[in-house]
């Protein structure tokens, strides 16, 4: 005879107890669908996120930023094809720690006189020679911007209605603020631009090539030290205080 054991608690529920009202039930069930729909759902975003964190750009770290600018300023068109030295417009970087975004002035100093590109200005030349009189004045929609920031009217004399107003240019290469690099120690070692900021001379829009981390920086004074820069034998230091003073 199969000797039986007394029901535990749990079991004297489960065998003997009342069946729960139809509404407690599907209420329990929809608890459980909704558990299960947000497991799921956290589950993947966790994929997603984990993907997603895996290219964003820690601190400082910011290696093919490439913001909009106010003025769609061509670099390719001025130090490729004009080949304009960097220094012509970034004077500041053989004479102070910053490169410096050049003022308006120094713009000026071409764009007082070529207002427009040759482009936009063969449709009115062309019209001018049929109707046989002088071209008029072609502004360029991009230069207008920066006649109208320096309160200049379409003959580019001061209008006393329009207030000046500085170009918001938006920095592309951001360095933390307990980092000091000094661009004119770089320059008069024959650093050249490109070394950092990349090819330049073929971007219409700057972007950010370099990562411009502490291991590239520190990577790059260590390489140097062997063969020198442009001919020049250096010692570029690692010392932390170097950079970080």
């Amino acid at each position: 005879m199969t000797k039986r054991f007394p029901l535990c608690s749990f079991e004297r529920i489960f065998l003997f107890a009342p069946p729960a009202p139809l509404g407690k039930v599907m209420g329990i069930l929809r608890y459980r669908v909704l558990t299960v729909v947000l497991l799921i759902g956290l589950c993947l975003s966790s994929v997603v996120l984990a993907g997603r964190l895996r290219t964003y750009p820690l601190p400082g770290y910011q290696q093919g930023y490439e913001p909009v600018q106010p003025i769609a300023f061509s670099h390719r068109q001025h130090a490729g094809d004009l080949q304009i030295s960097c220094l012509y417009c970034h004077y500041g970087a053989e004479r102070s720690q910053h490169a410096g975004v050049p003022s308006s002035d120094v713009c000026m100093t071409c764009h007082r006189f070529v207002t427009a590109s040759q482009k936009e200005m063969i449709p009115e030349i062309l019209e001018a020679r049929k109707a046989n009189r002088t071209p008029q004045p072609v502004i360029s929609g991009e230069l207008k911007k920066l006649y109208d920031s320096l309160g200049l009217d379409s003959k580019l004399e001061k209008d006393p209605t329009i207030t000046p107003q500085p170009v918001q240019w938006v920095r592309v290469h951001n360095l933390p603020a307990y980092t000091c690099f000094d661009h004119r120690a770089h320059v008069h070692a024959g650093v050249t631009c490109n070394r950092c900021h990349g090819p330049v001379e073929t971007m219409e829009r700057v972007r950010q090539v370099k990562d411009l981390s502490m291991g590239w920086c520190v990577n790059c004074h260590r390489e140097t030290n062997v063969p020198g820069e442009d001919g020049k034998t250096l010692r570029p230091s690692i010392d932390c205080a170097t950079c970080h003073h």
